[in-house]
């Protein structure tokens, strides 16, 4: 009956390797008593198996994925002086006045490139020039540029503390073969921003701030990589990603209100002052009511 039972087994055992490759199965690390006894014994004879015999069988194991490397980051471009940081900027505004990319070079009275401290921590950037704007050639000196010095005054600084900007660097209009009327500005559309793009992003990457504050939907869509409305995008920081130029250092953004539409809506003045109150504990501003 044992017999039988070792030639049943043994059988069993033949099949199973006949249908697999036995070296990726079985593995001797050295001559077992079991393999000793069979070399051992006369041919056609099965001798019986010992307590202590082995037989291991693994079954293969799936390699370890090789780790990719990952790609070295890129070097950061230096922080600049504050006298490298002017002439940069100062090129860069005279190439904004000669540009004509796009149709807003043919109707604007001035380019409005931009102004403020070189060195600051915070950057305010609008959408883009009005009326006032294109007749001075400075960025917020109407209406919406008073609301806004106050609103900066309120945080604790002066306007010649931080830098303001615009997407646009002309002014658009919704008449532009009437250039002399009031109340004929407009949002820049989709072709006009791309035009200001590089431009923008050049001077973010001069001033390299801590902190930008966007002003207003068209602005905060353009420079956060996100499609939400300016309600959605509100009350949070992002970190900034420019297409065109490498920042120095990081660089974090949030979205408020534009102070033209605060002179429309008075009731969204506090939640400006909530998202403003944010920048402030960032720099460590307390106001100067406080």
């Amino acid at each position: 009956m044992e017999k039988n039972s070792l030639r049943r087994l043994a059988g069993e055992l033949k099949h199973f390797l006949q249908s697999r490759n036995e070296d990726e199965f079985i593995h001797t690390a050295a001559p077992t008593q079991a393999a000793a006894a069979v070399s051992r014994a006369p041919a056609g004879r099965v001798p019986p198996m010992q307590e202590d015999s082995t037989l291991r069988i693994d079954f293969p194991r799936a390699a370890a994925p090789q780790e990719t490397p990952m790609p070295a980051p890129k070097p950061q471009e230096p922080l600049m002086t504050t006298a490298q940081k002017q002439a940069a900027l100062q090129e860069l505004a005279e190439t904004i006045k000669q540009c004509s990319r796009c149709p807003l070079g043919a109707t604007r009275i001035n380019a409005v490139p931009g102004e403020g401290n070189v060195d600051t921590e915070l950057m305010f950037i609008g959408e883009g020039p009005g009326y006032d704007e294109d007749r001075q050639g400075r960025p917020f000196v109407g209406r919406a540029g008073q609301l806004l010095d106050k609103m900066i005054i309120a945080m604790g600084l002066t306007r010649e503390q931080v830098f303001i900007a615009n997407i646009a660097k002309c002014h658009p209009m919704v008449d532009p073969q009437h250039p002399e009327k009031h109340g004929n500005d407009r949002a820049p559309n989709a072709e006009e921003i791309a035009c200001c793009r590089k431009f923008l992003e050049k001077q973010i990457a001069i001033i390299c701030p801590k902190y930008i504050v966007a002003l207003g939907g068209v602005s905060a869509k353009a420079l956060i990589s996100d499609a939400k409305s300016l309600g959605a995008l509100r009350g949070k920081f992002y970190n900034l990603h420019l297409d065109s130029v490498a920042l120095p250092r990081p660089v974090e953004i949030i979205a408020t209100f534009h102070p033209a539409a605060l002179l429309r809506n008075p009731g969204w003045k506090k939640d400006a002052w909530k998202d403003l109150r944010m920048v402030m504990a960032k720099l460590g501003l307390k106001g100067p009511n406080n």
